[in-house]
């Protein structure tokens, strides 16, 4: 979900008398809900509670860092769309279970219309691909597991 789509979406969930709101679409999920709390006011002689409404989103869930495999960690080292090949046509670089050598491509990254190749830093048996093709990484995200 485009952050445009996601701010209009937290808005109108906002403003409407709707307590709880869930939605899921694909990996992205999200959660809101409005916790009523009662503030009381007193101005003088008269008091007053006016209702207080709090929102809460929820990140995409990830999975937890302890069913994450053991070994090396191969990493994003920029923003962008991960691919597995290098067409759609084509079989992916690696797979589960393949060994690679060091400087070997595993995958590629596009940023900005450029096609960047990752290469494994490490050499063994990649254990697990932790991203699936087409997805949108961040710098830093482990995209793969050697061991």
């Amino acid at each position: 979900m485009e952050f445009e789509n996601l701010i209009q979406l937290i808005k109108t969930v906002s403003s409407s008398e709707l307590t709880e709101f869930s939605m899921k679409d694909g990996d992205f999920k999200v959660s809101m809900n409005k916790k009523k709390e009662v503030q009381i006011v007193a101005d003088g002689n008269m008091a007053a509670e006016i209702p207080v409404f709090t929102a809460q989103t929820v990140a995409p869930e990830k999975e937890s860092v302890e069913s994450e495999p053991e070994g090396n960690q191969v990493k994003a080292p920029l923003v962008g769309t991960f691919y597995s090949a290098s067409a759609p046509d084509v079989a992916p670089f690696v797979k589960v279970g393949d060994t690679v050598k060091k400087g070997q491509v595993l995958g590629i990254i596009e940023a900005m219309k450029l096609m960047n190749e990752i290469e494994s830093e490490y050499e063994g048996v990649v254990e697990a691909i932790l991203v699936e093709n087409g997805q949108m990484v961040e710098y830093g995200q482990n995209l793969f597991t050697i061991r």
